[in-house]
């Protein structure tokens, strides 16, 4: 099948009738790894893309079967193609694009553990995630340095212990739904424990990737913690909800578990109100609050995708007008060295969240 310009971003049809695997490590470890696989696998012919594939590039490719099948191979601008599909554009060197774009290092008391808002920590609890996101800001993050260990474990835990304004934990990567149930129940167990937390925050762009990742001793595991549980999906278009990953929303809600979303303002690929206000209302359909709309941070390799801050103002503006004021997420962006995240959905608006 031929991949055809198109500026139809709502489209999009599963592929393939190959089954699937229903356990999510072997998903895992079956993605994708090659633009070649991934496009003979969706019978696409390089040669008819109007755009070059970089083969090349050392931020490997990776997406699972699941993610890929909600491909539409027909649309070389399908919004999935793009955000996975590694393109020479990637090479490009823009100014103020970098690989450290927000200097997290320098908020890092102990190895894997950031500490830039007052009152929360983020945990990089794994560095491997489920799909490399071509806009990933974390493309260049020297994980190497900050690989968590047992004993740089245990020292966040007494960090975090020690420093009673400390009132949520992020969990972050990568991708804490990368560590199996037992390694994740384990830390999940450890932070329960801690008296000042009130909030357990896991950020996680996996079920949207491999639904089946939402096991039931998963599932038992959160219904026995004692703080809220916050899950924040990243999920940036209608085309990536998937009936599988309607079900497992289902079974998390649930459990309890407050489902957000974020979602990367991306060119191309969703800047639009009306692909936003889809999102938007789809999401709260499966009880889902929208809560962030990111402008793109600055990393090398990703300036292809940027959407400028006035245009980002206008979709934003535009989406006001068409949603109710709770389904409207927050459009921000993350300045370095700022003590919160700066809310720009008007250019003379200060205020910070």
């Amino acid at each position: 099948m031929i991949p055809v310009s198109s500026s139809t971003l709502d489209s999009n049809k599963a592929i393939s009738s190959v089954p699937v695997d229903t356990d999510w490590q072997t998903q895992m470890a079956k993605s994708f790894r090659t633009p070649k696989d991934l496009l003979h696998y969706l019978n696409i012919d390089e040669k008819k893309l109007p755009y070059k594939v970089d083969h090349d590039n050392a931020f490997r490719l990776r997406v699972s079967q699941h993610f890929a099948d909600l491909i539409n191979p027909s649309d070389a601008f399908d919004p999935i193609l793009l955000q996975v599909l590694p393109r020479i554009e990637e090479m490009q060197v823009a100014d103020q694009y970098g690989a450290n774009p927000l200097h997290e290092n320098d908020f890092s008391p102990v190895p894997g553990l950031i500490h830039k808002y007052a009152n929360r920590v983020l945990l990089i609890t794994h560095q491997a995630c489920a799909v490399h996101c071509r806009y990933c800001f974390r493309r260049h993050f020297p994980y190497q340095n900050q690989r968590v260990t047992d004993d740089t474990l245990k020292q966040s835990i007494n960090y975090i212990a020690s420093n009673p304004a400390i009132e949520e934990v992020i969990l972050s990567g990568g991708d804490p739904l990368s560590l199996n149930d037992e390694q994740l129940g384990s830390l999940l167990e450890r932070l329960d424990r801690i008296s000042q937390i009130r909030t357990i925050r896991l950020h996680s762009r996996t079920p949207t990737i491999i639904p089946a990742r939402i096991t039931e001793s998963l599932l038992a595991k959160l219904r026995t913690l004692s703080k809220k549980i916050v899950l924040v999906l990243h999920i940036n278009h209608t085309n990536e909800i998937s009936d599988s990953l309607r079900q497992q929303l289902r079974r998390l809600r649930a459990c309890n578990v407050h489902l957000l979303n974020q979602a990367v303002l991306l060119h191309q690929i969703n800047d639009s109100a009306d692909t936003q206000v889809r999102l938007c209302q789809t999401l709260f359909d499966l009880d889902v609050l929208p809560y962030y709309l990111h402008c793109l941070d600055p990393v090398q390799g990703a300036h292809h995708f940027e959407v400028d801050e006035a245009r980002a103002q206008s979709i934003w503006q535009e989406m006001q007008s068409k949603l109710s004021g709770y389904l409207l997420p927050r459009l921000v962006r993350e300045i370095p060295y700022k003590t919160s995240k700066t809310w720009i959905n008007n250019a003379n608006d200060t205020e910070r969240y």
